[in-house]
């Protein structure tokens, strides 16, 4: 369960605490003031048959003062059969057919409140009434409220992942500058030894693999320099980058484990930056090993559309877990007891914002492997 808990889960359980208090309380003042104004209309009620019942020796002023004090209840009075006798508080400056308003309102109060009647003795009339304006505007408080607590929470949540994502970004870019600058020291140092050797004409095939490993240092110290900077993107034929990485990663891999690549063209232009595209491609291939328990496929298809250039990279491991697909991304988690938890987030930062394309796991299944899926625009 705590695998779901987070500062987003937690600030969304407070506004709903908040906004269910308030819908709590609010229905409790709008039913006091709804209950208020049905003790209100009924003493209208009662005013209107002394009114209709008085002899000329009562004092009348009293209930004509009520009756003038009540502005804020809508009030229809009718007959049997709806004939509407009088009205009261019902807006109709500007309706050109006010006996058809006041017939849709007698309909409208009807639904709302049971009519009060009003016993003449000769004769009976009914009372109906609708909700104050007041009364109106509480019911509709709520909804109000929480819309605006949605809208703040929605704002909060991007500000503080905009906040958290720019945090990022710098300790990568940070890190990236500083292991390229370690590393410039003693590459040169090395390259400069490796000169003297030639010199002195030691065993050239260990000299030759020395210069190999170090040129892919080289390669790798140019990679992290690229991070945080713009790279310049060439259009290039996309089937010899991806050749080359798997013909390098082959001679890396357990003897049990193939590596291949299926594409129908020869020649698929796109633009990239080559160090940084490969190196993803190394990422996702070292991923895929690391996935495997020294056997398996590793398998890399390239589709290519009108619009698009699709790499599919699968392999048949052990498969991500269903609950941990939205976390592989997640700088620092990684499931290996060795590593920083870098490589795939890292990738998908070259793939998105460098190339302005995607990297997500297409498929993975517990048992039979996973497919990443990544997507150049032309």
């Amino acid at each position: 369960m705590r695998q779901y808990l987070n500062w987003k889960t937690y600030l969304i359980l407070i506004a709903l605490a908040i906004v269910s208090a308030t819908l709590i309380y609010t229905a409790g003042l709008t039913q006091r003031l709804a209950t208020e104004e049905k003790r209100n209309v009924q003493q209208f009620a009662e005013a209107i048959h002394f009114l209709a019942t008085a002899n000329n020796n009562q004092d009348l002023s009293f209930a004509q003062s009520f009756i003038i004090s009540n502005t804020n209840i809508p009030i229809l009075r009718a007959r049997t059969g709806d004939t509407i006798l009088d009205f009261k508080n019902i807006d109709t400056v500007g309706v050109k057919d006010v006996p058809a308003l006041l017939k849709v309102k007698l309909e409208e109060y009807k639904s709302e409140h049971p009519g009060i009647v009003v016993n003449y003795g000769a004769g009976m009339e009914y009372i109906y009434y609708g909700d104050s304006f007041l009364l109106h505007q509480l019911r509709l408080f709520p909804y109000v409220q929480l819309t605006i607590v949605l809208l703040f929470l929605v704002v909060v949540v991007i500000a503080l992942s905009s906040a958290h994502r720019s945090i990022q970004n710098q300790v990568w870019v940070g890190l990236s500058k500083e292991t390229a600058h370690q590393l410039g020291t003693p590459l040169s140092a090395l390259t400069g030894w490796l000169e003297i050797l030639r010199q002195h004409e030691c065993n050239e095939e260990a000299v030759f693999e020395m210069e190999k490993d170090l040129n892919r240092l080289n390669l790798v110290a140019d990679r992290f320099g690229k991070v945080g900077s713009e790279p310049e993107l060439k259009e290039e034929n996309l089937i010899p980058h991806l050749q080359q990485m798997v013909d390098y990663m082959q001679k890396r891999a357990p003897r049990k484990v193939l590596i291949s690549l299926q594409a129908k063209e020869e020649d698929i232009p796109v633009a990239i930056s080559g160090p940084l595209f490969d190196w993803v491609i190394e990422n996702l291939i070292r991923n895929a090993l690391d996935s495997m328990e020294g056997s398996g496929r590793i398998d890399i298809h390239v589709q290519n559309t009108v619009s698009q250039v699709i790499v599919d990279v699968s392999d048949t491991g052990k498969g991500i877990p269903r609950h941990l697909i939205s976390k592989v991304f997640t700088p620092g988690f990684s499931t290996k007891k060795r590593g920083w938890g870098l490589g795939l987030s890292l990738s998908r930062r070259i793939i998105r914002q460098y190339h302005h394309g995607s990297l997500s796991v297409l498929h993975s299944e517990v048992g039979k492997g996973t497919t990443f899926r990544i997507i150049l625009r032309h």
